[in-house]
């Protein structure tokens, strides 16, 4: 049965009350923030490795919680990225192949995203920030299952004048719900700390959702003067990176503040990841963000543009200051806030799994037989330790445990490891 249609046929009495919310509405639900950077390289927070950045808001959340070191986004770029965040499914299952652009098609309105499972269950629902996943009447985050949006409805913006940083002719970008905002001067990302603030302010005492997605350290790199003084003898342009992603930083500490102003970090389940690698992009100043010891960037489906920094913390909760090296991608997300919850499983079919196994133990297996992943005319699949990749004219495999660096190319050393994954990859795309 169709959840809303539900919901009508229940009367005034039930009134503010939805379908989920009615099954749970004896027991408090915690509230769920996640934090999603965009462009932050593989290592790039001190946890991961990094020593010549300062990011102790980051590092702060995998002190009170898990950190995986083999995480995964679902694309190489931002919008398939968030498909996979917010649906639950790659890519391709939630009917986004590539980036949105203005004038192209969103994510299918048809698909049900994690804020309409928890607006759905009584929460009350914001995006802070980025959105990039459509411009229509139905794709849009008030088409999506937020109550309320504020931020940037493309992939990138500059953070002063509001505008799309892209090319021209130029196009302002900052919206508050489907209204056009105008705040010339007024740098965003302090905007988006006061409006989540307001955000918590006013639903502080019942559950809320609040998915703060910043545009950090996407370029245009425009970090605060006072962090571009603290880098400015890093070389270039790792010390224009460096200062964006610590303003990043600094932005999610007065983030935590507030929660923490209400008492409500106990009750609140935190999700923190990048969305994908870090850009050597033109735009980007050709690089300044690190993978470390993987190879690749955005855009590429080589580790360094799909392995990630993720951490989910809920102190009293949930595990603290503890690592997992399973497997894990962020589909599988949306079915582990569900389980968190308190939820229902989803009705309909989600390629995440529930990381709750992972998150209990260290020893738990990773719950993905297989994953895949297709861009940029690149079809990978991963399976147990092997990548394997597939291009036009060529075709490489890798032992990823011992060769996270995907330096050596086994491809003709096992052949049978390569047709296996062929005939498991075939099948998957087939079945899309």
């Amino acid at each position: 049965m169709d959840r809303r249609k539900f919901l009508q046929g229940l009367g005034a009495a039930a009134a503010g009350l939805s379908f989920r919310g009615i099954c749970e509405a004896s027991e408090r639900k915690p509230n769920v923030i996640i934090i999603y950077t965009d462009d932050q390289g593989s290592i790039d927070m001190n946890c991961y490795g990094a020593e010549d950045l300062k990011t102790p808001n980051m590092d702060s959340l995998a002190e009170k919680g898990v950190r995986f070191t083999q995480f995964y986004a679902a694309g190489p770029m931002c919008s398939p990225s968030r498909v996979g965040l917010l649906t639950g499914r790659t890519p391709q299952h939630g009917g986004l192949w590539g980036n949105v652009y203005p004038g192209s098609e969103g994510m299918p309105g048809k698909q049900v995203t994690i804020a309409e499972e928890l607006k759905d269950a009584g929460y009350a629902t914001a995006l802070i920030g980025k959105w990039h996943l459509g411009h229509s009447e139905d794709t849009v985050p008030n088409g999506q299952g937020f109550d309320y949006f504020f931020g940037h409805l493309l992939g990138c913006m500059d953070n002063y004048s509001h505008f799309f940083y892209w090319n021209g002719p130029n196009r302002h970008a900052l919206y508050r719900n489907r209204e056009e905002v105008y705040r010339p001067g007024q740098y965003f990302p302090d905007l988006m700390v006061k409006e989540a603030g307001e955000f918590i302010d006013k639903n502080k005492d019942n559950p809320f959702f609040l998915y703060f997605s910043l545009n950090n350290p996407h370029y245009p790199y425009q970090g605060t003067p006072e962090w571009l003084e603290y880098y400015k003898d890093l070389p270039y342009p790792r010390n224009l990176y460096a200062a964006f992603l610590s303003t990043a930083d600094e932005k999610i500490g007065e983030l935590l503040k507030k929660v923490e102003q209400y008492n409500l970090s106990r009750d609140t389940i935190i999700i923190f990841q990048s969305d994908q690698g870090h850009s050597e992009e033109v735009r980007a100043h050709r690089g300044g963000g690190s993978a470390g010891p993987y190879r690749g960037h955005k855009g590429q489906l080589y580790e360094g543009g799909i392995r990630i920094p993720a951490i989910i913390s809920w102190p009293g909760h949930l595990p603290e200051k503890e690592v997992r090296t399973q497997m894990a991608t962020n589909c599988d997300w949306y079915p582990t806030l569900l389980e968190l919850c308190k939820l229902p499983p989803a009705g309909h079919r989600l390629d995440g799994k529930s990381l709750m196994p992972i998150i209990k133990s260290a020893k738990a297996p990773t719950a993905h037989k297989h994953f895949h992943w297709k861009s940029r005319g690149t079809t990978v699949v991963r399976s147990g330790k092997w990548k394997l990749l597939m291009f036009k004219k060529k075709t490489e495999l890798y032992d990823i445990p011992s060769d996270p660096g995907e330096s050596k190319n086994l491809a003709e050393k096992h052949p049978e490891v390569v047709e296996r994954l062929k005939k498991i990859s075939d099948g998957y795309w087939n079945s899309i």
